[in-house]
This record gives C-alpha cells, structure tokens and sequence, in this order.
C-alpha cells in the first residue's frame, strides 16, 4: 500500500539516538552509529521522532510500505520490557566505541573493551534489539572469555556477543537464538565453546537455530581447551 512513513537522511543523522527514545513504536534503532528505520510496519506515520532529530535528518515521504501493524508493536515492546525485577543491569543499550588497529602490545590494565551491548546473557537480551541488525553475531560459552586471554580482541571485536552456560542455566536456548535469526538481520554467526563435553549444549542450540531460522547464515565454531588455547 501506498502510505506516510519517515525517511531518515543517514548523512545528515549525528547518531544522537534521540529519535529512538521518541518513537514510541520501536520502529527506529540504531545501526553502526546512524538512526534507521528497522520495520516499515512498526511506524504509524505520525512523526514523534520528527521534532527531537537536531540535525533535520528525518523527514516524511510516500511510498510503498507495509501497512501498520499495531498487534506486531505491542508484542516487540512487551519483549523489549526490563524483567519485572526493574533490575537495571537487565535495560538493553548499544555501546558505542571509537574504531581503533588492535593494540600490538599492551599490558592487562590497559586493554580496552570491546563490548558493543548490554545486556550480553542469552536469556536476558532482547529479541529485537536494535543491535543485532546487521550484526555479527558471537554466540559463547561463558567460560571461554576467562580461558581465552585474547578473548576481546579475537572474538568480541566487530561483534554483538551472547554468553551463556547449557550446563547451569535452565532449559535450552534453540527457540531464542532461533528468533534471533529469524527476526533480525544477522550477517554472520561465530560459536565460541569450550572443550569439555557439557559445552556442547550451546553449539547444539547454535545449530538448530541456524536450520531452523530460514535463512543462509555464514557460521563456525571455534572451540577453546581448558589451558587456553584455540583447538580447532
């Protein structure tokens, strides 16, 4: 159909992410530092995020899109809640950092971060946060970032990364990363798991996920031995 719905001028965008605090619909997220529209069927047309952009960079056009589509809104805001906890470490945010050449020799004190998002546990992320589209996606076994020394630099780098433990948390995380896939533009997916047998769980769920999500993903797995080392 035919409609009203904003158009976003990604030049003129400064990635102030205000438009994404007035849009009420979560229609707009942001992607690599700049505002975007992520689902023509989450704006409603009316403009909210219009007089916040201080650079003028969101204006309205006509133009085929899908009709709005309230019931889907109302389901991706009950899954973009905090848990009822009011737990602040649960709000989802991207992080964002200044692209810098991996440091050649640094000592532990002053290795950066490279931690794109928060939350960063399976079952606490949001399904549709705005991170995951167009992200790499890093799918790891909570231990290996502490086997690992390199951990951030060679995993967490350019990557939205996702921790969880199959032995010690409850249930499985096949029809969460599922919808992960399946409800976001993922470009790639690495799988981080450690040797012991119990690991197997997350690159298992990894898996049914990736067959299960109706789409071509490029992907791998890397596992990590107890002393440290990358094994295959």
């Amino acid at each position: 159909m035919i409609r009203k719905i904003i158009k976003i001028n990604q030049e003129k965008c400064n990635g102030c992410g205000l438009c994404v605090s007035a849009c009420h619909e979560g229609a707009i997220g942001m992607v690599d530092g700049k505002a975007t529209l992520l689902r023509d069927d989450y704006c409603d047309g009316l403009g909210n995020c219009l007089p916040v952009c201080p650079t003028d960079a969101i204006s309205f056009e006509e133009r085929e899109a899908l009709a709005f589509d309230e019931a889907a809104v109302k389901q991706n805001m009950e899954q973009l809640k905090p848990l009822a906890c009011g737990c602040p470490g649960t709000h989802a945010k991207a992080i964002q950092r200044e692209a810098k050449p991996a440091p050649l020799a640094v000592t532990a004190n002053e290795m950066p971060s490279m931690l794109n998002q928060w939350p960063v546990q399976i079952k606490l992320v949001p399904v549709n946060a705005p991170y995951f589209n167009g992200a790499n996606l890093l799918i790891a076994a909570d231990c290996t970032a502490f086997a690992y020394g390199d951990f951030h630099n060679k995993f967490i780098r350019n990557h939205i990364a996702i921790i969880g433990c199959p032995k010690l948390d409850e249930g499985d995380y096949s029809e969460k990363l599922t919808a992960i896939l399946h409800q976001n533009n993922i470009k790639s997916v690495t799988v981080v798991r450690m040797e012991v047998p119990c690991c197997g769980g997350i690159a298992n769920a990894a898996i049914n996920a990736l067959q299960n999500c109706g789409k071509m993903i490029p992907w791998n797995i890397v596992t990590i031995s107890t002393d440290g080392e990358i094994i295959e």
